[in-house]
């Protein structure tokens, strides 16, 4: 955490910016003098600050993560990676389904993607969606490796995903201004999407696979953050936002991530924190904490 420290010497008032981090039973902190008053340009030294942690600390953690998983995969059966990855697509299409509203528990979820068991008395829009999602989750996020992040492919994607339950947004970037229930933050008026949009893949395009300028990890939360916060569907933005995430991460060979619905307050807060104070740094600290927790076992 970034906080700004005031120290009264004589009758002298000076402030520091400190960074905490907790390394086992122990916390170590980080100080930069910002003078008598705090500079207006604040925002931007938290985010350098951040930045050099980032890449002493959190990025050699994540590349070892990346070469541990990498020799396991490799030394794993076809058979059982194939059975590894149809887990990890049900339980992922449980969580990003039912942060979402789905009503199908994680077991439904299961039973419907593995056996083909349609659950009884939950609504039919829920089991089309969760079938849709691992289809695609399938069809183009695991083989990333041969197509790349576009507008034309997320459209698509959209389509595919609510073709069969949402055909009048379908596929079809909104014309209209949206809300986002129990959230704080306001989508962009209807006449800012597409320019955002033009805007966001110009900034993936240049910042994809550079890692002077964004670790992929880092990369993978940015993109989930910039596009969900630019809403350019009626729904389903959100999970359209994870599979891109899962894609960057995929595709740059780091295991991919679920965000459980059992954590999604933590979740909420840091999006709705990052869009509505505009400080990306709130997400994207939240996001790679999460990611190193959930990767535990391979750092």
């Amino acid at each position: 955490m970034v906080t700004i420290k005031k120290r009264r010497v004589g009758t002298g008032t000076y402030y520091y910016l400190q960074h905490s981090i907790r390394k086992g039973p122990k916390v170590q902190s980080k100080e930069i003098y910002l003078g008598r008053k705090i500079p207006k340009n604040i925002e931007e030294i938290k985010g350098k600050l951040l930045k050099t942690i980032y890449e002493k600390e959190w990025y050699p953690l994540l590349d070892r993560i990346k070469e541990k998983y990498s020799k396991e995969i490799k030394l794993m059966p076809r058979s059982s990676r194939e059975k590894q990855m149809e887990i990890f697509a049900s339980r992922f299409t449980y969580n990003t389904q039912r942060i979402e509203g789905s009503k199908l528990t994680l077991k439904e979820t299961a039973n419907l993607l593995e056996k083909g068991i349609t659950p009884k008395d939950k609504p039919l829009e829920d089991v089309k969606e969760a079938e849709a999602h691992k289809r695609l989750f399938y069809a183009e996020v695991l083989i990333s490796k041969k197509k790349d992040l576009s507008l034309n492919l997320v459209v698509e994607w959209h389509r595919n995903l609510f073709q069969e339950t949402k055909p009048d947004i379908a596929g079809k970037i909104r014309k209209h201004q949206t809300r986002i229930s129990g959230s704080k933050f306001i989508p962009p008026l209807p006449v800012e999407v597409y320019p955002l949009l033009r805007e966001f893949f110009k900034w993936y395009d240049r910042n994809k696979g550079k890692i002077e300028l964004h670790h992929p990890v880092e990369l993978a939360a940015f993109v989930h953050l910039k596009f969900v916060t630019i809403h350019p569907f009626g729904d389903g933005n959100g999970r359209i936002s994870r599979l891109m995430m899962n894609f960057v991460l995929n595709k740059e060979g780091y295991p991919m991530l679920d965000i459980p619905y059992s954590g999604r307050n933590s979740y909420y807060t840091a999006l709705e924190r990052a869009q509505v104070k505009k400080v990306d740094r709130a997400f994207i600290q939240w996001f790679m904490r999460k990611y190193m927790k959930e990767n535990d076992a391979y750092s």
